[in-house]
């Protein structure tokens, strides 16, 4: 039982001693791929203004979303001023979340400048 058991684990350490080499060989080839997906090329600032950026898109889609949730409260308050207080707090806070989300990516782009040293305008 005992060489049984020396055997496997000598067989699955040449397998985790192995795998750093196998996986080196493969090293780079689907980089094309993914950065024609759209994906950045691999800078740690690349991937993080790509993420800020989608962030940003999804805070701003929420932020319509929410106005267009509370136009539809507006709507069906039928006069009831407590529902129509709460819709316009709730459209106030939508349009600032717009807004956020607007100089959100603004100052990204500023930033983005910046550190780059491009003289794009955005």
């Amino acid at each position: 039982m005992n060489k049984i058991k020396n055997a496997f684990y000598g067989a699955a350490s040449t397998v985790v001693a192995l795998a750093p080499a196998l996986a080196s060989a493969q090293w780079g080839r689907g980089q094309g791929n993914a950065q024609s997906a759209g994906t950045p090329g691999g800078s740690i600032y690349g991937i993080i203004n790509s993420t800020m950026n989608w962030l940003l898109a999804i805070l701003g889609f929420l932020g319509i979303i929410g106005f267009v949730i509370a136009g539809i409260l507006y709507l069906t308050a039928a006069g009831d001023e407590d529902q129509i207080g709460k819709a316009k707090n709730a459209m106030m806070y939508s349009i600032i979340g717009v807004i956020v989300a607007l100089l959100g990516f603004v100052i990204i782009q500023a930033v983005n400048n910046w550190l780059g040293g491009t003289n794009a305008s955005f």
